[in-house]
């Protein structure tokens, strides 16, 4: 059984989506909604638009998405039995999996970066990968750090790669503490907020209050949620698992054994870049993956 998996933030690059723009008049055509959903033109900075300026989380999430869901209705979603995205990829999984329609998934995706972006200005935070370091020493690692500030694990990435989030002295402090805690590397990260932290907070009822303008239907695929890493499709649950995903930690590692467990075997990332590609094969080297993130990567499907 196959799976289409869909890459967050931190996938983008300058160019990205052009050249499906190009050569599919269908993906033209969704490119386009998005930029007058918007009122600005995401194509340009996906386009041609700076690194710094791409980067900027308002500009990031929707264009990673757009960029995803262009290819995801080329490819079309009928031998797909499950659907799982990483953080903002969640949202695209939801698209995918009819649970939300494009426009309103447009309209949200856009309200989070925001909302993120201005979270991440009003409560400064940072974030930081602690690579190599085995699971169990987590708990007391952080501990530890929290004498300086709230800090929490916000990506369970794959086995041996955690990303931490939280205040900058208590991240600061993990990462200073964690080669004696058994850690190969600790990096802290070019982020623009502590996401999945208790630093996202002052942007939680916004969200609340975006999700419930929006329309979330059950899904037609189970979608396999980073809060509690359970296939879901609820409408009722995709709506609060949204909103704890905020500020809660993207079981990621969790999410993909759990889908091979309901007998996935192949994972197809579906975005920019290769990064889903990577982690799921040291989650579990036994299962297929591949990726399509450019036109001749689609052309080649045939």
């Amino acid at each position: 059984m196959k799976a289409f998996v869909f890459p967050g933030q931190g996938s983008q690059y300058c160019g990205m989506g052009r050249d499906i723009h190009d050569n599919f008049p269908a993906a033209r055509s969704l490119m386009e909604k998005a930029n007058e959903l918007l009122g600005y033109s995401i194509t340009d900075i996906m386009f041609s638009g700076s690194e710094e300026e791409l980067r900027q989380t308002r500009y990031t999430q929707p264009a990673i998405f757009l960029h995803s869901m262009a290819i995801a209705t080329l490819l079309g979603a009928g031998d797909i039995a499950m659907t799982a995205g990483h953080s903002l990829g969640e949202y695209t999984a939801l698209c995918c999996a009819g649970a939300i329609g494009f426009e309103d998934a447009v309209r949200i995706v856009s309200k989070r970066g925001e909302l993120m972006q201005n979270a991440g200005e009003k409560n400064p935070g940072t974030m930081a990968a602690i690579i190599g370091m085995p699971d169990s020493n987590l708990e007391a690692l952080l501990a530890d750090a929290s004498a300086e500030g709230v800090v929490q694990a916000a990506n369970f990435n794959s086995p041996g790669q955690i990303v931490i989030s939280g205040a900058i002295a208590a991240v600061r402090k993990a990462v200073e503490l964690a080669p004696s805690r058994g850690a190969r590397m600790a990096k802290e990260l070019v982020v623009s907020g502590a996401f999945h932290s208790p630093l996202m907070k002052p942007a939680e009822e916004e969200l609340a209050a975006a999700l419930e303008k929006i329309d979330i239907r059950d899904a037609a695929i189970p979608v396999c949620m980073n809060a509690v890493a359970k296939p879901v499709t609820s409408a009722s649950e995709i709506r609060k698992n949204l909103l704890l995903q905020l500020t809660s930690s993207v079981l990621w590692t969790q999410s993909i054994e759990e889908m091979v467990r309901g007998g996935i075997t192949s994972f197809v990332e579906i975005g920019p870049q290769k990064v889903l590609q990577g982690l799921i094969k040291r989650i579990d080297k036994s299962v297929g993956t591949s990726g399509v993130d450019t036109a001749a990567d689609i052309q080649a499907l045939g």
